[in-house]
């Protein structure tokens, strides 16, 4: 909320970094050119970020103290229905509102925080408690202390929340902040525990959109896929995987594969289906995009911790020199790489998750934790947005409106990777750069920086070329039948000019780069 709309130009200076700025229609009617469908906002249940006698503020909001109450410097006048007629306009725009919720912890923290409700109350049902010690507490968190939904009264706090949020508040859906502690019964979690039970069985929580992160920081708390069907989740494995295909590192082909076609090891079962899986390169934690082709080292000096704090594997390239300040030529190998990752992005099956700012290469000066960051490290400045962050804007939004164009993104089911009754091509294949299909040996090999995928929804074909090598290859298009024409939909390098398209032909593929094509019949 603050950090999109506190330097956004056109907006009154009272509504900055509040949800009247969002309601704006300055706002709005970029989002809506950008083609964004869904709105999710960083924590807005009561957090109070700026508390007296704390070293650092709590910009993201990570520290509840309230479940139905709003945080008051997002409102103008402290009125509640601030944030009514933010979705309103929202809905009103056609785009949808999730929040980003946290039932997992709460500000009290560990038994060193302050007492100002729920440890009041009733230490012992609020709380997992450390099973030796009932002084300490239980933490899957790393923020203290794990809230106890097996406790039934917890359980129905939450529970009443979520309804008053869609009910009063109108709001679309919620993604959950370490959803794995959430279903933590006797500190284990447990795939049929109450929280996910009660969730799917209320009959308003369920026609809502739900997304978990699947993970906290407790043994066992890696839980990715184990969620029930209409639950997405955070996909972190393709997060990873497609930094390190486009930073050259080798042994990446197979599971970047696996990730940009669905994540089907992952997500394709029990009845689960191609959007479970959310996409995503950046978050709000962890390297914007800027940073993430600008940097090889984390800045989070401003934090006051040293620089000790925040994630030490990146898998982030500066081109050859670290920061923002840089020659042209690395500039240009850099903007290369943020295309190529956000096509990869736009261009993978599931559900794509952008971060804000990202689209116009906004910088948080190379912070991957900025979470104490109540200024410009976080805030998007809009002004100082440069040449190539307006470049990169457009590009992201053809991007957007490719995808929304391809019937085939729209597609529910995961591929098999075989021909379905009477289709002359399989649902999925993958080709070489000689134009044959994948064998086991080409998986196999280590070295191999390049690939190419031919999907097909019983009526498009999509090819799209993926070459992660810092070479210009020679590239045979794979045997179609019936092709009549290769239309270029994407060229990530502006430089791909071939002569002729044809399957007989060998094309030049240039560097480092992603060629996306429509195969007509």
């Amino acid at each position: 909320t603050k950090g999109f709309t506190k330097l956004f130009p056109k907006v009154k200076d009272e509504d900055r970094g509040k949800f009247s700025a969002l309601s704006t229609k300055e706002i709005r009617t970029y989002l809506k050119w950008l083609g964004v469908t869904t709105i999710e906002l960083l924590p807005v249940h009561a957090f109070f970020g700026h508390q007296k006698g704390r070293e650092r503020t709590n910009y993201w909001g990570y520290e509840t103290l309230s479940y139905f109450a709003l945080e008051n410097s997002y409102l103008k006048n402290g009125e509640t229905d601030d944030f009514k007629r933010m979705v309103k306009a929202f809905h009103e725009n056609g785009q949808e509102v999730i929040l980003d919720v946290v039932y997992n912890h709460t500000i009290e923290g560990n038994h060193l925080g302050p007492t100002l409700c729920y440890r009041g109350i009733d230490n012992e049902s609020y709380y997992t408690l450390n099973k030796t010690n009932k002084r300490f507490y239980f933490d899957s968190t790393g923020c203290g202390a794990s809230f106890n939904l097996q406790n039934p009264n917890v359980l129905t706090l939450v529970m009443d929340s979520l309804r008053y949020f869609v009910q009063e508040m109108h709001v679309d859906g919620f993604r959950f902040d370490l959803a794995a502690t959430l279903c933590r019964e006797k500190t284990e979690f447990k795939y049929d525990c109450a929280f996910l039970k009660t969730l799917k069985q209320d009959d308003v929580l369920r026609q809502v959109k739900l997304i978990a992160e699947p993970w906290d920081v407790g043994n066992g708390g890696y839980q990715i896929g184990a969620f029930p069907p209409g639950i997405a989740e955070w996909n972190d494995r393709f997060r990873d995987v497609v930094r390190r295909f486009w930073r050259g590192d080798d042994r990446q082909v197979g599971e970047f594969a696996s990730r940009i076609a669905g994540s089907s090891d992952i997500f394709g079962y029990n009845n689960k289906n191609l959007w479970s899986s959310i996409n995503f390169i950046t978050a709000h934690d962890g390297f914007c995009l800027r940073d993430l082709v600008s940097f090889e080292e984390k800045h989070n000096e401003a934090n006051g911790e040293n620089n000790q704090d925040g994630n030490n594997d990146n898998w982030s390239s500066n081109a050859g020199v670290e920061g923002l300040i840089a020659s042209k030529t690395i500039k240009n190998k850099r903007l290369r790489r943020a295309k190529n990752l956000f096509s990869t992005l736009m261009l993978s099956f599931g559900t794509p998750m952008i971060l804000s700012g990202d689209e116009v290469l906004n910088t948080q000066f190379g912070s991957n934790n900025p979470y104490a960051q109540d200024n410009v490290i976080s805030y998007i400045a809009w002004d100082a947005i440069e040449s190539e962050g307006y470049e990169f804007a457009r590009f992201a939004r053809t991007l957007i409106k490719l995808r929304q164009s391809l019937p085939i993104y729209k597609m529910t089911h995961f591929f098999k990777g075989q021909k379905s009754d009477k289709s002359p091509y399989k649902d999925l294949a993958w080709f070489t750069e000689k134009g044959g299909e994948f064998t086991a040996s080409d998986w196999q090999d280590m070295s191999r920086k390049m690939l190419s995928m031919l999907a097909y929804d019983g009526a498009d074909l999509i090819y799209i070329i993926y070459n992660g090598s810092a070479k210009k290859t020679a590239w045979k298009l794979p045997p179609v039948k019936k092709a009549k024409n290769w239309e270029i939909l994407l060229d990530t390098s502006k430089t791909f000019k071939p002569e002729k398209l044809d399957e007989s032909e060998e094309i030049s593929v240039p560097a480092e780069c992603i060629i996306a094509m429509k195969i007509t019949r």
